[in-house]
């Protein structure tokens, strides 16, 4: 009895990793735009995060004041994006408390302060994930919302873009998404906002990162430099040692 116990616990260990790997094979993802150097596009997402997102989803690791970094001063930031909170220090919360979402949505929305890189696993990087999920809302009836998605099928959250981007339905022949009622932008202006908003999720998650990297640049070019002083130096300290 322990023995067949043992070997479908072994044979369990065998499969389930070839299912796993399967299934993200089929999945696919669109590559989103590397914006992380465009301070215009990281405002822009800031803007979009703030009008369409904060009403929900928090940055409660991000403080307001952590945008002067996107090249926003302190006064633009409270005449522009500050409506959630009274003093520039302060973390970028959602307005509505926690037991009333929990109440109006059935769970709360998460936090997104770190969402870019809690998707990084899933066959793609997180902006990838981010970029292809926005992209991938469609009509539909049965859900709650009225609305899924191609990516994360059955979906909670409902389309809050669908303004911008229009409807869209699902080819169920095709299983591809075709555009049945135009947004108020064209897809590539969509695609444009989309792709600013994923990035100022990605600068959000790590706000330090492009000084980080600047510094990592600079050691490495300070090792190479030393290793070729350190070069010269062992050239001219063995150049009168007699060889054997």
């Amino acid at each position: 009895m322990k023995a067949n116990i043992m070997k479908k616990f072994l044979l369990a260990l065998l499969v389930v990793p070839v299912t796993v790997f399967a299934a993200g094979a089929a999945l696919h993802l669109d590559k989103a735009p590397d914006v992380q150097g465009d301070q215009a596009a990281l405002q822009n997402g800031a803007k979009v995060f703030v009008n369409y997102c904060l009403n929900c989803h928090g940055l409660s690791f991000v403080r307001y004041n952590r945008l002067t970094q996107l090249g926003l001063t302190e006064q633009q930031i409270r005449d522009n994006l500050m409506f959630t909170a009274e003093k520039i220090g302060e973390p970028m919360r959602v307005a509505a408390r926690p037991a009333e979402q929990k109440q109006w949505f059935g769970v709360m929305p998460p936090d997104l302060t770190l969402v870019a890189r809690a998707r990084a696993s899933e066959a793609g990087s997180g902006a990838d994930w981010l970029y292809t999920y926005l992209r991938s809302f469609y009509r539909d009836e049965q859900r709650p919302t009225g609305w899924n998605n191609t990516l994360f099928a059955n979906v909670g959250m409902p389309h809050i873009l669908w303004e911008l981007q229009g409807q869209q339905v699902l080819n169920h022949e095709s299983h591809k998404l075709e555009l049945a009622v135009p947004g108020q932008i064209s897809p590539a202006e969509y695609d444009k906002q989309i792709g600013d908003l994923v990035g100022f999720l990605v600068w959000a998650a790590e706000p330090g990162a492009g000084f980080r990297k600047q510094v990592g640049y600079g050691v490495l070019l300070f090792l190479i430099v030393l290793f070729g002083v350190s070069y010269a130096l062992k050239k001219e300290y063995w150049k009168d040692v007699p060889k054997n």
